[in-house]
């Protein structure tokens, strides 16, 4: 299962990643290029809430309350360093207001993540490979 998750993790950063090097105003313009990364990097963060609440639940770790704090019980039981903690729970955030508050997703931010914060993705996926 954790395996077949982070392949479909790796599709959808690789699809993602093409949009590296867009600008705030290229990505404003174009509603669909919105659609396509902002489902993309959706997609991609819950593909890491459902490994980290998998591997919590293998090995009997706290049952988190919400998504951001499975990271935060990953870090507690020594599988996350705190630095790929911390961007996880923000991507946690991020997923949220992606889904419940898709009308105020900040352009500058989801450029931001396309440029500085993919890597976390991928941190993460390095990170689950070794839980198995």
């Amino acid at each position: 299962l954790i395996l077949r998750k982070l392949a479909d993790l790796d599709q959808y950063l690789a699809q993602v990643s093409e949009y590296r090097g867009i600008t705030v105003d290229e990505y404003r313009r174009d509603w669909k290029v919105q659609r396509i990364v902002e489902r993309t990097l959706q997609v991609a963060i819950e593909v890491c809430v459902d490994v980290a609440t998998h591997v919590i639940a293998d090995r009997g770790l706290r049952v988190p309350a919400t998504y951001a704090e499975a990271f935060d019980v990953l870090g507690e039981g020594g599988l996350l360093d705190p630095g790929l903690r911390a961007e996880m729970v923000r991507m946690a955030g991020f997923r949220n207001v992606l889904v419940h508050e898709y009308t105020r997703v900040d352009p500058e931010i989801v450029v931001g993540i396309l440029e500085g914060h993919l890597d976390d993705l991928a941190r993460f996926r390095t990170a689950a490979l070794a839980w198995r």
